[in-house]
């Protein structure tokens, strides 16, 4: 896929903050933008499987649903990156999953219900190929950033 165009860049503008709470939320956002309900899934598909989205969801306050969450720092052998990074991403309860500079050189957060499901996706992900180190550092204070990419 190349360069986005200005339909995609809309698109994707509403996709940050602007997706309506109703039955056919993508009928609504078609609206917006002048388009049909087909045509905007279709379109957030291809973008999906070109890389640009990950996953489409809402976000909840975590704590008060009772989930706990922290931040997972691994030094990963540098031709494993990928692959261990994949295997991330399959995991619903990982996010914000990104390559660093430094010793420890992929970091994501986990949000898990409690700690025995915490430990056991740890421990798969310890065990993945690559793996050399991890730290978990937990969460003590929340601090909430909305961060949108205006793409026009």
């Amino acid at each position: 896929m190349g360069e986005l165009s200005t339909f995609d860049k809309s698109l994707l503008n509403l996709l940050q903050g602007s997706i309506p709470i109703c039955s056919r939320p993508f009928a609504a956002m078609a609206e917006k933008i002048g388009a049909d309900e087909v045509t905007v899934i279709s379109r957030l598909r291809e973008l999906k499987a070109a890389g640009y989205l990950r996953r489409i969801g809402t976000f909840f306050n975590s704590n008060n649903l009772g989930y706990q969450g922290s931040l997972i720092a691994l030094k990963v052998e540098p031709e494993e990156i990928c692959s261990v990074a994949e295997a991330i991403n399959r995991y619903p309860e990982a996010t914000h999953n990104y390559e660093r500079e430094g010793r420890y050189n992929l970091w994501f957060t986990l949000l898990t219900p409690d700690a025995e499901k915490e430990s056991d996706i740890l421990s798969e992900i310890r065990g993945l190929r690559g793996v050399e180190d991890m730290l978990k550092l937990k969460s003590k204070k929340k601090y909430k950033i909305n961060v949108q990419f205006q793409l026009q």
